[in-house]
């Protein structure tokens, strides 16, 4: 006698093997959360700092200016080393920015794996293109 499997068995195979999609959107999901809790932190500690945010509207306006943001990396990263909450929310927003190109990086991986050919000669250029993007690209 043998026991053929539902329909829910089947339905739910491909997703309890790890397939490539629950990878990916893992990847997104995971990603998404991480640059939330860096913006979260990040804004509760600048307003743990900065507690005349709340009540001054000249202060707070100096926190929307132009030019008191960090704008490079090394700034982002000493602002980070010094726990300012202005740059810890900034990472969460580069991890943001990563993430697609995480999920590209990561496809890259799935199809070589599967030995696609032509998806890893077209992922490759969409991957080369986005680094290149961030590379090169200068913001003003």
């Amino acid at each position: 006698m043998s026991v053929q499997p539902t329909v829910e068995a089947k339905a739910t195979a491909p997703a309890a093997a790890g397939g490539p999609e629950l990878l990916i959107s893992s990847l997104l999901r995971y990603g998404v959360m991480v640059s939330l809790g860096f913006v979260l932190f990040g804004m509760v500690l600048t307003f743990i700092h900065h507690p005349d945010y709340f009540s001054s509207a000249e202060a707070l306006q100096r926190l929307t200016e132009e030019g008191s943001r960090p704008h490079q990396l090394s700034d982002v990263m000493a602002g980070v080393m010094a726990t300012r909450g202005r740059a810890i929310a900034m990472v969460g927003l580069l991890v943001m920015m990563a993430i697609p190109v995480a999920r590209v990086a990561l496809s890259l991986l799935i199809f070589r794996q599967q030995r696609d050919r032509a998806f890893v000669m077209v992922t490759s250029v969409v991957l080369t293109l986005l680094v290149l993007s961030f590379l090169l690209g200068h913001a003003e």
